[in-house]
């Protein structure tokens, strides 16, 4: 779990393929930081993005951002806006003021959200289904012995 404190612009998390342990952020801010999990249990400011993968809000965080994520499950507070490509869950006792755009949202029974939501459809990968080529005439030419 992150505890984080103080002000970061941005904090970014690489898209790759390696555990979470030994994903680091990178922080463009005045100071520098460095996160080995995509879980925030702390005080944030800023836009905290995680490119393709799950973010958590633990109960003591605290976040006062951008939040972008592929999921995001928030059991803290989090004022600003969510973008989260999949699903957006709003934990019991957990808070959210501001806009979110998510393809999916749980809002339990206890949570506070004070916003809109805007549900956005991912289109699916078009299919081949009753694809047909165009017909085309192909000129032949055909051939015979010559008699000798």
């Amino acid at each position: 779990m992150y505890r984080a404190s103080g002000i970061c612009s941005t904090i970014a998390y690489p898209a790759d393929s390696q555990s979470d342990t030994e994903q680091r952020a990178q922080a463009k801010a005045p100071k520098a930081a460095s996160i080995y999990s995509k879980d925030v249990d702390g005080d944030v400011e800023g836009t905290l993005e995680v490119q393709a993968h799950r973010l958590t809000i633990g109960p003591n965080g605290t976040l006062r951002c951008h939040v972008k994520a592929r999921e995001v499950a928030i059991f803290g507070n989090v004022q600003g806006k969510v973008d989260a490509d999949e699903k957006i869950e709003v934990r019991k006792d957990a808070s959210v003021v501001g806009d979110v755009t998510t393809e999916r949202i749980v809002i339990e029974d206890g949570a506070y959200f004070k916003g809109s939501v805007d549900i956005v459809k991912h289109e699916p990968a078009k299919s081949f289904t009753g694809f047909e080529p165009e017909s085309r005439s192909m000129p032949f030419l055909v051939a015979t012995p010559a008699n000798s």
